[in-house]
């Protein structure tokens, strides 16, 4: 691995425990640097901020979403497999409070075609509705990008009142999942009477 390749990540791995220590607004980049064993100067030099840095580390877990298309590919149920990649998520914002405040109130307004330079949760999202509409249990007359807009929004906003100290169980996602699923669930045709 390359010198800066390596001192990237000692940042990163840095600023992260120190985002879970201390909180984003307290974390300056002088503690940054000095947790990774670096220069203030060479934290800059790789990073222009602290936002920076805490935008790359969302970006790392967004990454990290190889397990599910894993499932996906095996066709595995959506209802629990969307269950299980909110479970998962909600478990990292309630150990990086920090870091999933900012994730879950972006300073842009999300567009509705996930981003296409990189892994998001917006588009694990938005590929687990698609994979439901083809097994028959996502409704197929809407746009999976805005289903998963909405999903996205009503599940952002359950773990921003969790992380101010709301209430917010493994019980509570799944209810969340049971009623949103049931507004975006494939419908049954009408009876004919």
């Amino acid at each position: 691995m390359k010198r800066t390749e390596r001192s990237r990540n000692l940042i990163l791995d840095a600023a992260g425990e120190a985002f879970r220590e201390l909180g984003f607004a307290n974390t300056s980049m002088e503690e940054i640097a000095t947790r990774a064993g670096l220069t203030r100067k060479t934290v800059y030099n790789l990073f222009s901020s602290k936002e920076e840095i805490a935008l790359r580390l969302i970006a790392r877990v967004e990454a990290g979403d190889v397990i599910y298309r894993v499932r996906m590919e095996a066709n595995e149920d959506v209802l629990e497999l969307l269950e299980r990649v909110f479970l998962d998520s909600a478990g990292w914002c309630l150990a990086n409070p920090s870091l999933a405040r900012l994730a879950l109130a972006p300073t842009e307004r999300p567009s509705l075609e996930p981003p296409s330079d990189r892994a998001s949760f917006q588009r694990l999202v938005r590929d687990i509705l698609v994979l439901g509409q083809q097994q028959g249990v996502i409704r197929k007359d809407d746009d999976p990008n805005f289903m998963s807009l909405v999903l996205l929004g009503i599940y952002g906003q359950a773990m921003l009142t969790a992380l101010s100290g709301g209430p917010f169980s493994e019980d509570d996602i799944r209810h969340l999942i049971r009623i949103v699923i049931e507004g975006i669930g494939e419908q049954s045709p009408p009876s004919s009477k």
